[in-house]
């Protein structure tokens, strides 16, 4: 008897202890991380305000490459939500979902997981910094309330290991993630380039020329698109054929001294029969091309300018959760000769990798 009232009295002290120990811990715990980038602002900010790149950098692939992912609401901004099911012990099912935006200075997410706690958030937010500003510092907060759960305000204890770790970690990867994109702010004031969207291109059929390699100067560029669109015109006229839309020019490789690319032009039969196989002239190609999602914008100004262009579309492509592919194309809306003017219209597009 004497015994067992030994053992509950050390139980009752344990048990004392657990209570005053619980009590003196913190209801909540606040961690803090920074990483720093050279990537753009907008880029930086665009990145972390949309879910649609959550599994190249969240550390929670890494724990679950099989994890399944959902997207729904919007693809940006406050109500883009992101829900995850896994058959990892520990990982189960949660979310995160975007309840705060504050254009290139913060966002903000609600967390649900298992993990002990509630009210989970985590913030990002954005600042320039380094020389002239040409760097941006991402900040990343964690909150967690345990409120009166005990064994909750225990796990706080190793939150900072637990959580921390994998702030620090995705901290990283966002830098890896962000250093892939071309540092072009496509959405800078004043930008001739506007209306950035994802479009569904048909199934076309493509005449083009491959005009090789020809040197980097207006006259020698524009001389050689025009010839080999001199070819595209005879083809169709052969064929009972008509072009759709301006003619196209395929970028293959800019290079310091020469520029690589096709002259082509979409086609179809006069009388609304199929293309087939047309009867082919000189240097000239045909092609079938699948439907497709493509990235695209418009863009006034020099055709000289068109390089920047395409690498701020592939940034924005990027930004937005998409992988691009192939090669880059732009219409020529204003004709060849109007291209070379500072009043040059262009549609500029690229395919994108399909999910």
């Amino acid at each position: 008897m004497t015994r067992l009232l030994e053992i509950l009295i050390s139980l009752a002290i344990v048990a004392g202890l657990f209570l005053v120990v619980a009590l003196v811990l913190p209801s909540s715990r606040h961690l803090v991380e920074k990483v720093e980038t050279n990537r753009k602002l907008t880029i930086a900010f665009d990145s972390l305000n949309s879910l649609r790149r959550f599994k190249d950098w969240n550390p929670l692939i890494l724990r679950d490459p099989r994890v399944q992912l959902t997207l729904s609401g919007p693809d940006s901004g406050v109500g883009a939500r992101l829900d995850y099911v896994s058959k990892e012990e520990g990982l189960g099912k949660g979310s995160w979902e975007i309840t705060e935006s504050v254009p290139r200075e913060k966002v903000s997410y609600k967390i649900v997981n298992e993990e002990r706690g509630g009210n989970k958030r985590t913030s990002f937010s954005f600042k320039p910094t380094g020389r002239n500003n040409r760097n941006v510092e991402i900040t990343q907060s964690y909150d967690v309330d345990y409120g009166w759960n005990l064994l909750g305000r225990y796990a706080g204890m190793y939150v900072s290991r637990h959580v921390g770790d994998d702030m620090k970690l995705g901290l990283s990867r966002i830098v890896g993630m962000l250093a892939s994109v071309p540092n072009v702010d496509y959405a800078v004031s004043g930008s001739k380039m506007t209306g950035l969207k994802v479009v569904d291109r048909p199934v076309e059929d493509i005449l083009f020329v491959n005009a090789g390699n020809v040197e980097r100067g207006n006259s020698q560029i524009q001389a050689s698109i025009s010839a080999n669109a001199e070819w595209l015109k005879r083809v169709i006229e052969a064929n009972g054929l008509e072009a759709v839309g301006p003619l196209r020019i395929i970028s293959t490789e800019l290079g310091r001294e020469t520029y690589n690319f096709d002259v082509a032009q979409a086609v179809r039969k006069k009388d609304g029969s199929a293309v087939g196989k047309p009867a082919l002239q000189g240097p000239v190609q045909h092609v079938q091309t699948p439907a497709a999602k493509v990235a695209t914008a418009a863009y006034t100004g020099y055709m000289a300018e068109l390089d920047n262009v395409r690498n701020a579309l592939r940034a924005w492509a990027l930004t937005s959760g998409y992988e691009v592919v192939d090669r880059p194309y732009e219409s020529y809306k204003s004709g060849v000769a109007g291209a070379f003017t500072e009043n040059g219209e262009f549609d500029v597009y690229w395919v994108l990798k399909s999910k």
